[in-house]
């Protein structure tokens, strides 16, 4: 691939502006794709123009249903089961091949242009939330197995796939996208090639570990390819924020965020240098985008816990908290800075806080 990291240092006309654009998306109000009881419903540059390094998608599938056979030519995927049961299939350019079942709080990841379907469970909806490494995504890159095959010449496919010509009268002409039919056995089904397991799993158990760090204020959970090696450009973040918690004024200098409240009610602020600043409200299903290396936070004003899913383009997490900061400069550099007494410096962290809770207390672990 061509080499476009001094891309990044061009200005983004939207975000160089003298003011900073809105960075906010209610996901779960809008339309989407509905086929059935099934849904897709998305968050790309066309509807939240800032997010142009993720996408994300909440899909909801039906019982006997299934995203049919695709891939995805332009971003990896990396998924967050919210509830029900889901089976996928990923297939290697190697040959390998992988089927997992998942549960609420189970993670999986599928590079980019790695084949595969996802499949309801049991008889009651699943409902996962999708981040895709490009936001730019869903207009260039998903191809899926019924559109291509119905697009082809009947004699090419059939001597591709050996059989006779008139077996392949009734297939799809057009794209499927939520194909339906039985239940799938409880018991996965050994794939036609057989057995052939890939050396990485393509699935994590996020939320069956206990929290990375717990805080008078919150918890955090953190998966990334550090503990999911497949994992190489997304790392993934739920944040439990109690009311009154602060995930602190930080920012990522590797990478783009991305959040989705999946429960109750926080504000969202940016910092984007030259004293531009910008506050914004998420309510349940909501989205935000943070670019790279702009300055934010996420406070829960509800009077109960939230709770946020976070993705970020990246596939080893790194940020720089202010209580960090700070704290990595002798009291005197932030007495001059600041042109304060030295010994208000004295009381403030002498570590990272990562998440402060409503009244004074520190991490206990």
């Amino acid at each position: 691939m061509p080499d476009t990291s001094f891309m990044n240092n061009v200005p983004d006309p939207l975000t160089s502006g003298k003011e900073l654009p809105p960075f906010s998306f209610a996901l779960e109000k809008s339309e989407g794709k509905v086929i059935g009881a099934s849904y897709g419903k998305e968050a790309t540059v066309e509807q939240l123009p800032i997010s142009k390094g993720i996408a994300g998608v909440s899909m909801r599938i039906e019982p006997g249903a299934m995203r049919e056979l695709h891939w995805h030519a332009t971003a990896g995927e990396w998924a967050f089961v919210l509830e029900g049961r889901v089976r996928t299939t990923v297939i290697q350019p190697d040959g390998h091949s992988e089927t997992n079942d998942f549960q609420a709080g189970d993670v999986w990841f599928f590079p980019r242009g790695h084949p595969h379907m996802l499949e309801c469970l049991g008889t009651e909806p699943c409902h996962f939330i999708l981040i895709f490494d490009n936001g730019y995504f869903s207009e260039f890159g998903t191809f899926s197995i019924t559109d291509w095959l119905g697009h082809t010449p009947k004699p090419l496919l059939a001597k591709n796939l050996g059989i006779p010509q008139s077996a392949l009268e009734g297939l799809p002409k057009d794209e499927v996208y939520f194909a339906r039919g039985a239940l799938p056995p409880q018991e996965v089904s050994t794939p036609l090639q057989g057995w052939s397991i890939p050396p990485l799993t393509h699935k994590y158990r996020l939320m069956a570990q206990p929290p990375r760090r717990t805080f008078k204020g919150g918890r955090e959970w953190r998966v990334d390819s550090t503990n999911f090696p497949i994992s190489t450009t997304v790392t993934g973040v739920v944040l439990d924020l109690e009311p009154g918690g602060l995930r602190e004024l930080h920012w990522h200098p590797t990478a783009d965020e991305w959040q989705y409240l999946i429960e109750g009610k926080v504000s969202v602020t940016m910092f984007g240098s030259h004293g531009r600043y910008r506050t914004e409200t998420l309510n349940q299903g909501d989205v935000a985008y943070i670019p790279q290396g702009y300055g934010h936070s996420i406070e829960n004003i509800a009077d109960k816990p939230s709770r946020i899913l976070i993705g970020l383009n990246t596939g080893t997490y790194a940020a720089i908290d202010l209580s960090q900061w700070i704290a990595g400069n002798p009291v005197d550099v932030l007495a001059t800075n600041f042109n304060k007494p030295a010994a208000l410096f004295e009381s403030v962290p002498k570590g990272d806080v990562f998440i402060a809770s409503a009244g004074p207390g520190k991490a206990h672990a």
